[in-house]
Parts: C-alpha cells; sequence; structure tokens
C-alpha cells in the first residue's frame, strides 16, 4: 500500500456542457488551475465515445483492454482521482456507471467520452499529499506512488 497524507484546498463546482470530452477538458482545467492532486465526482449524461469494460485476460501482462461504444445518450454517475501523471501535468484516473434503457455498463472513462447535453462535476482539491503517477513496465499503467 502507497500512503500520503494531504488536506482538502479549493473545492470546484463545474458544469460540463454538450461533446465536452472526459477527461480531457478536465485535465485541462486542472492543469490550467494549478490542480495537480485531487478527487472528482461526476454525474449526468455522456453520449459518446469508449468505455474499458476490463482486461480481455486477466493474466495477460501489459493487459489488452476491452472497449464497448457509447451508442447513445447514457445517465452517468463517477468518481476519480486527479494525480500528477509520468509527464508532471495532472491526469485524471475515473471510472463510471453509465446507464440506458435499463442497462448499465461500469468502467473507465480514460479513452475519452463525450458529454450529452450537460454533466457535472466537483472537484475536491488534496493539497500537501506526495502522490504522482508512476508508470507501472509490467501492466503499462500509470499507477499512484509516492513521489
Amino acid at each position: 500500500m502507497k500512503v500520503s497524507e494531504g488536506k482538502i484546498g479549493r473545492v470546484f463546482v463545474i458544469r460540463l456542457e454538450d461533446g465536452d470530452r472526459l477527461p480531457m477538458c478536465i485535465e485541462q482545467f486542472a492543469d490550467e488551475n494549478g490542480i495537480y492532486t485531487g478527487h472528482i465526482i461526476l454525474v449526468g449524461g455522456i453520449g459518446g465515445g469508449e468505455v474499458v469494460v476490463g482486461p480481455r485476460n486477466s493474466n495477460q501482462r501489459p493487459p489488452e483492454p476491452m472497449l464497448l461504444p457509447i451508442d447513445g445518450a447514457h445517465e452517468v454517475a463517477g468518481v476519480g482521482v486527479i494525480a500528477p501523471g509520468p509527464d508532471g501535468k495532472p491526469q485524471l484516473h475515473i471510472h463510471a456507471a453509465l446507464g440506458r434503457s435499463g442497462q448499465t455498463m461500469t468502467g473507465c472513462l480514460r479513452p475519452g467520452v463525450d458529454t450529452w447535453i450537460v454533466a457535472e462535476a466537483i472537484i475536491y482539491e488534496i493539497v500537501g499529499a506526495k502522490m504522482g503517477r508512476l508508470l507501472d513496465s509490467e501492466t503499462g499503467f500509470a499507477l499512484l506512488g509516492l513521489i
């Protein structure tokens, strides 16, 4: 387990608009506002993109992601962590549940999804935490680690 203590700094309430691309727009906002570590909560609508829904083979390294396309407007509820990536810029790791017509898919939004009409996000900045995303050679993932 890797642990670093921090404190809540600024809190941002954000309205994403139709077509805003996640996670890119949140990462850009975080970079422009000097947010390097934080927690995000997301609710609203997603209308397109792809979601990682697991590895094809759980034992394969690096894992090959399974991607599902988002076909049409879906309700979304998600939670994520912002931390400096290997390049030092804020990187968002966010997972969400997306629902439509009684069906739900859950996965990582990293490949990119588009807001459908509106999504709302709250970012809680965490100051003083010494965590960042370090490239893991076995998985190919940028995993949280002490920096």
